[in-house]
């Protein structure tokens, strides 16, 4: 499952509403996916590549190897 390594963001299930004037009616499926990149990173001393969301890598959470 696509997770990320640092804040364990993953996929998220819902509905996707179709609204049509005042009805509320259809409902579908939809997921929402993390914006996930795979990049080189230092964990316990060792390089290692890890999947990581682009927000931990904006607020310097990551420390790139």
């Amino acid at each position: 499952m696509a997770k990320c390594a640092f804040c364990d963001k993953s996929v998220d299930f819902g509905n996707k509403l179709s609204i049509t004037r005042s009805h509320i009616s259809k409902r579908t499926s939809r997921t929402w996916k993390p914006n996930l990149r795979t990049v080189k990173t230092i964990v316990n001393g060792q390089p290692k590549r890890v999947s990581v969301c682009a927000k931990c890598l904006r607020s310097g959470k990551v420390e790139r190897a």
